[in-house]
């Protein structure tokens, strides 16, 4: 009897590790999928939106100085910046939310919760990459490249760890309502 309950707890073991690892590679690649579209976005506000926009909004002082203008700061290019991380950012989350730790619940009110903390995690997680990559460059000679990828790769993972344990928390069902 023993074996068995043994045998049965190594299985279960087995299980949630292959969950765990199909649920970080759909994570990561949905990561992957994210930048692209990031930087597709971002190509596309720079090359079609900004060049229609510019010449209608040029002679209003507000949008001049805050969407024309590129000095001191490229500001259609920040622009573009803000909209691809927002529209990727509630994207992500609704993928992650749904397909990596397949959380159905559609209540406002917890769905809300779950954005709060993971975007409160996003921000952590910037500040840690940029760390990571600032140190890098401060202390190895390893290429601007391959210390962005380290140090995505790290806030990736910590973002993961953090999302599992907290934000998609998987919930009693007494707690559910």
């Amino acid at each position: 009897m023993r074996k068995q309950e043994e045998s049965t707890e190594k299985h279960k073991i087995k299980e949630l590790s292959n969950h765990v690892w199909f649920q970080l590679i759909l994570y990561f690649s949905f990561a992957v999928l994210m930048v692209l579209l990031n930087i597709g976005i971002q190509n596309f506000h720079l090359r079609v939106i900004f060049p229609w926009l510019q010449p209608k909004l040029s002679t209003i002082p507000f949008f001049y100085t805050f969407y024309i203008s590129t000095d001191p700061y490229n500001m259609p290019e920040i622009v573009g910046s803000i909209l691809a991380v927002g529209i990727t950012y509630i994207i992500k989350f609704f993928l992650d939310k749904f397909f990596v730790f397949q959380q159905r619940s559609n209540q406002l009110k917890e769905t809300g919760k779950q954005f709060t903390l993971y975007f409160l995690f996003a921000i952590v997680t910037t500040l840690e990459n940029l760390l990571i990559q600032f140190l890098l460059g401060i202390w190895t000679n390893i290429s601007l490249d391959f210390r962005i990828i380290i140090a995505l790769a790290c806030g990736y993972s910590t973002k993961f760890i953090l999302d599992k344990k907290f934000s998609f928390k998987k919930r009693e069902l007494g707690n559910q309502r």
